[in-house]
Formats: C-alpha cells, sequence, structure tokens
C-alpha cells in the first residue's frame, strides 16, 4: 500500500526483528495518519537529495521497540520517526542537507555516522540538532569526526 509516490507502508513497518521473534507491528489508525505524514517528510527529504531514500527502520510498536533496546519515548513507537539512508550520500552529508534546509522536523540525529534519524512531532517541533557516536553519547549539532584530526564541530 502506498502511502505517498515514493513510500509505502510496508517498508516503513517492516523489521527483521519482528519477523524472527513474532511480533506484531501492524500499525493502529492513529500510527496510519503519524506514517502518512511521515511518507510525506521523507518525499520532501527524497526531493532534497534528488535521490531515493532507504528506511532501515521506521514504525515500532511498543513491544519491537523495547526488543531492540529502543528509547521508552520514542517517536518510532507512534510513527513519526524513521531512520534512513541515501545511497551514494554520506549520513553526515545527509544529515547537514535536511538541518540546512527549511524542512520541519522535531529532531535530526547523526547516528554513529551509519545513518540520519528523523523525528516528526505533534506538538511544536523543536528542530533539536544531535549527533551520537559510540563512547560519546549525544552531542548537540551535527559533528564531523576526522580520525586524524579529532572531531569538530560543523
Amino acid at each position: 500500500m502506498n502511502l505517498t509516490p515514493y513510500f509505502t507502508l510496508g517498508e516503513l513497518t517492516v523489521s527483521e526483528t519482528a519477523s524472527r521473534r513474532g511480533i506484531d507491528n501492524t500499525p493502529d489508525a492513529a500510527v496510519m495518519s503519524n506514517l502518512k505524514r511521515l511518507a510525506e517528510f521523507l518525499e520532501k527529504v527524497r526531493a532534497l537529495a534528488k535521490r531515493p531514500v532507504v528506511v532501515s527502520s521506521g514504525y515500532r510498536s511498543p513491544e519491537l521497540n523495547k526488543a531492540i533496546g529502543g528509547s521508552e519515548r520514542s517517536a518510532h513507537m507512534s510513527g513519526l520517526a524513521a531512520d534512513i539512508n541515501v545511497p551514494g550520500l554520506a549520513p553526515y552529508r545527509l544529515a547537514s542537507l535536511i538541518a540546512e534546509s527549511d524542512l520541519v522536523f522535531d529532531q535530526l540525529i547523526l547516528e554513529f555516522d551509519s545513518w540520519v534519524h528523523v523525528g516528526l512531532t505533534v506538538a511544536d517541533p523543536r528542530r533539536e540538532i544531535l549527533t551520537i557516536r559510540k563512547g560519546t553519547g549525544y552531542r548537540s549539532g551535527l559533528i564531523l569526526f576526522a580520525s586524524d584530526r579529532g572531531p569538530s564541530v560543523v
């Protein structure tokens, strides 16, 4: 089922962990509405990047979120967050494109230099921008780590 021209319900709800463990990851009506909104946001990211967006994690039922060790307040559980990548575009560059745009989001997190988390909200969006790497915890802003010159905020 297409939520938007380029995003399907299946890609925003698929989970290998849910399949392996027999966890039902079917969204209810309220989550479906949020997933439609999330897909519309991802369409804007796709247009900004001028390339397809790959979703590695979208909606997570509370049981699935607990199984993978997600935050107890994760926007994934309400269908308002996705972890994404764009083939051919480094996660830092993708996060920078979104951060520098006029897209309205609640959270943008560069995670472990491997993917970008985008979160929306039903409240006033904070437009919070964070970076997390193993061993550093969350840090404000987008931080590019270069092995030869240490961390630098960009």
